[in-house]
């Protein structure tokens, strides 16, 4: 629809502005810091070093849990099949905080498990783990469910045992799938703030928690543009190599697909439970743990009665809502306007392939006037939550069968009327996952707070942060009860994700 050709100007203004004037400025002045001092350094050559090596070890860990996962859930039928992959959903959804503060109940100084892992990197892989594991569960699931039966059934008449059928039919089937989620996981992970910052300590913390270093507390610029820079670099070529694999899941498998069966036999019924408790452990687990501290948190339940929560939780929701009429403005926008280019529709990625903590230093630099006003900070939680409502709006815009409007438009009815009238009441569900992944997106965001926001502009993330940092044992339990508040807020959001259809496998979002 050429009518709607200008609604690209919108998403264009606001990446231009947040994301590409941001990042040139992060190039010029990290270039001219890169030099033969700074790269020779020891304790910055650890800190990339250690990024790199914890994104590549949750990498493996979750291919190591996650592909026998994955098989059974996609070969599998059984009770409670839809509410677990339902149940898949939640670590999406919760925001980092959430995520750490139910690591440290399990393993933390007065954990469940009695188990005191502080200090290590066990802490912080776990964490990453909880986090990442159900996307490549999620997205192989659906890799090793879209292969055709009759490779499978050829495999089998040829006299293959049921383990070489998995290496040479099965795994490579499903490859795409596989790689695209550890792309998409080595990301979250080497760009990883707020489990770094919580569970890494002074010695296990990334880059991106030394860039906030550099930032808050020693103002020096120069060394955290090269980190910048250098954080940036990794992520585009993962980024590429991201979108690069992406396209062989546009290559269709023909043929019907294997039907799921019941597990029969002991060796089934051991993999089948084998998966489920991996599941509990490693990506329910935590979340249990905070709701049971919690419960035992006694006088800190009387933190729900502090003027600081209330102002707290009125800021969250303050923020939530303005960036979700922002995501859904210029989420709508991308998607429309990337009907007929397929430059659009790639640049929805972009702020996927950045992270928040140089998105924020970014815009610090540039806009250093604007650096505690509120039209920065809803512009860069809109910038991090739009693309949810533009991909999910895309793909479903793609798949409208070209007649429809083409028979409205035959009718009389107007560009702006075939959209209201045939367009979105189509692409309603699309919309609805969007803005919630996108409620759940600004409900949990950290990082960018933190660098852009006031003090009487605290979010439930960042008053959890500041109780964490206080000593005492009741600031801990009123953090822990505060993280079971914004835990709860969140599964609002999922409830509109996944209440709404039972087959929802689409993992690219977070």
């Amino acid at each position: 629809m050429r009518s709607t050709r200008w609604l690209a100007l919108l998403p264009l203004a606001l990446l231009t502005a947040l994301v590409a004037v941001p990042l040139s400025r992060l190039s010029t002045d990290g270039a001219s810091a890169l030099s033969l001092a700074f790269l020779s350094d020891p304790y910055y050559r650890w800190r990339l070093a250690w990024s790199l090596a914890q994104a590549l070890a949750t990498c493996g860990l979750a291919l190591l849990f996650g592909l026998p996962i994955a098989w059974t859930l996609a070969r599998f039928d059984f009770p409670g099949r839809r509410w677990l992959l339902r149940l898949l959903m939640l670590p999406f959804v919760m925001p980092t905080l959430v995520a750490a503060m139910g690591v440290l109940a399990l393993f933390g100084p007065q954990g469940l498990t009695g188990i005191h892992g502080q200090d290590t990197p066990w802490l912080l892989l776990y964490g990453n783990l909880f986090y990442n594991l159900p996307l490549l569960v999620r997205s192989a699931q659906e890799g090793f469910a879209r292969i055709p039966a009759n490779r499978l059934m050829a495999a089998r008449s040829l006299g293959a045992t049921p383990w070489r059928v998995f290496w040479r039919v099965e795994l490579p089937g499903a490859m795409p799938w596989i790689c695209s989620a550890l792309c998409l996981i080595f990301l979250y992970c080497f760009s990883a703030f707020g489990l770094a910052l919580i569970l890494g300590g002074q010695r296990y913390a990334t880059v991106e928690v030394e860039i906030y270093t550099l930032v808050a507390y020693e103002l020096n610029l120069s060394d955290a543009s090269a980190l910048a820079l250098s954080v940036l670099a990794v992520a585009s070529l993962v980024a590429f190599g991201y979108a690069w694999l992406e396209r062989g899941l546009a290559r269709p498998m023909r043929g019907q697909v294997a039907q799921r069966c019941v597990p029969s036999g002991w060796r089934q019924c051991a993999l089948l439970a084998l998966a489920v408790g991996l599941l509990v452990l490693l990506a329910l687990a935590p979340l249990a743990a905070i709701a049971w501290r919690a419960l035992w948190a006694g006088p800190a339940w009387r933190a729900l009665a502090d003027p600081e929560v209330w102002a707290a939780l009125a800021n969250t929701a303050r923020f939530t809502a303005l960036a979700l009429g922002g995501a859904c403005l210029f989420g709508l926008a991308h998607a429309f306007a990337a009907r007929r280019s397929v430059l659009l529709g790639t640049l929805a990625f972009l702020p996927y392939a950045v992270s928040p903590v140089c998105v924020a230093f970014g815009l610090l630099l540039v806009y250093p006037r604007l650096s505690a006003s509120l039209t920065l900070l809803i512009g860069a939680y809109t910038l991090l939550a739009y693309p949810f409502v533009a991909r999910g709006m895309s793909a479903t815009l793609d798949a409208v069968p070209a007649h429809l409007p083409q028979a409205a438009r035959t009718l009389g009815a107007s560009t702006w009327r075939v959209v209201w009238r045939v367009l979105l009441p189509i692409a309603a569900p699309a919309l609805r996952r969007g803005m919630a992944f996108a409620a759940a997106t600004a409900l949990g965001e950290f990082a960018v707070t933190l660098f852009l926001s006031r003090p009487e502009w605290m979010t439930l993330t960042t008053l959890i942060y500041q109780r964490l940092g206080r000593p005492g044992a009741l600031n801990q339990d009123s953090a822990l009860v505060l993280s079971c508040l914004l835990m709860l807020l969140a599964m609002v959001a999922f409830v509109l994700i996944e209440w709404q259809r039972e087959g929802d496998d689409d993992v690219a979002g977070r």
